[in-house]
């Protein structure tokens, strides 16, 4: 794991880099979702497969921005899945992105996910990789250097929902309304990793990814978004749902299957299962 978990630091250091110098102009590419790609977009794609190629306990790749997994060593026993810089669209307005990854071995499957890890580039780069347990480094001087271990509390105080709210269905308003009214504040940038990554760094809320009318089986990818940050909020004590079932008990047909996705300490979570039961 040791090797994966260098390998993803030697990536963030030159996203980083290009993130800072990098056309991010669009490209004539589109990626899996049919979505036009940035330039930026398929050079942090290419940094993140040309150091995980190097390591030989992986197995194969799959990127969010290519249709099939890649196969790298035959003998490896890790699948590592990543979104090489998820929130792109942001760029242009200086907020910050990141890079997600999940590693499983033996399949692409929530039940063996043994390792999760997202970068956040921002005004500092932060990486959180959750292992036995959820801890936080921050690049400084060329280096992640260890910060802290990080731990949910019971309720938290910020709520981040996701998609559309027309069409959102209307039991899942009532209940973002309802967590405005009990005084939870807004935090919402449109980026999963800063927006989850708030929650994690101040105790705790809810990220919410809801199934709507438009896109009823939600719009997260289940292997590049969904389980590794299911991973690290459960190994940091909070919960991921989607709806009523655990999301690390989810099943993964394709890998770009997506699911709704909600993501909290333990109040807001039981809140979502309450008006989410039998739905």
């Amino acid at each position: 794991m040791r090797d994966i978990f260098d390998a993803i630091t030697k990536s963030a250091k030159r996203i980083k880099n290009a993130i800072d110098i990098k056309d991010i102009g669009y490209s004539q590419q589109e990626n899996s979702s049919g979505e036009t790609q940035l330039q930026l977009d398929i050079q942090c794609d290419m940094i993140i497969e040309e150091e995980l190629s190097r390591v030989p306990s992986i197995h194969t790749i799959a990127s969010e921005e290519k249709e099939h997994a890649m196969v790298m060593n035959e003998k490896g026993r890790y699948f590592v899945a990543y979104d090489p810089l998820d929130g792109s669209s942001l760029i242009d307005v200086n907020l910050s992105v990141g890079s997600i990854f999940g590693i499983y071995e033996g399949g692409f499957d929530s039940k063996h996910m043994v390792a999760a890890c997202y970068v956040v580039y921002g005004p500092r780069v932060e990486m959180v990789f959750a292992e036995n347990k959820t801890k936080m480094y921050l690049l400084q001087a060329g280096d992640f250097e260890f910060v802290k271990e990080i731990r949910l509390s019971e309720k938290g105080k910020l709520n981040a929902p996701g998609g559309t709210q027309q069409n959102w269905p209307s039991y899942h308003k009532e209940m973002i309304d309802g967590l405005f009214q009990e005084g939870y504040r807004l935090r919402y940038s449109g980026g999963m990793v800063p927006d989850l990554h708030q929650i994690l760094l101040k105790g705790g809320g809810l990220f919410s990814y809801p199934g709507t009318s438009d896109k009823p089986n939600g719009k997260l990818r289940k292997l590049f978004e969904v389980f590794p940050f299911a991973y690290i909020y459960t190994k940091a004590g909070g919960e991921a749902i989607d709806g009523q079932r655990a999301l690390m008990d989810l099943g993964c047909a394709h890998i770009h299957d997506t699911s709704p996705c909600f993501f909290g300490s333990k109040y807001e979570i039981d809140r979502v299962k309450d008006v989410y039961r039998d739905r």
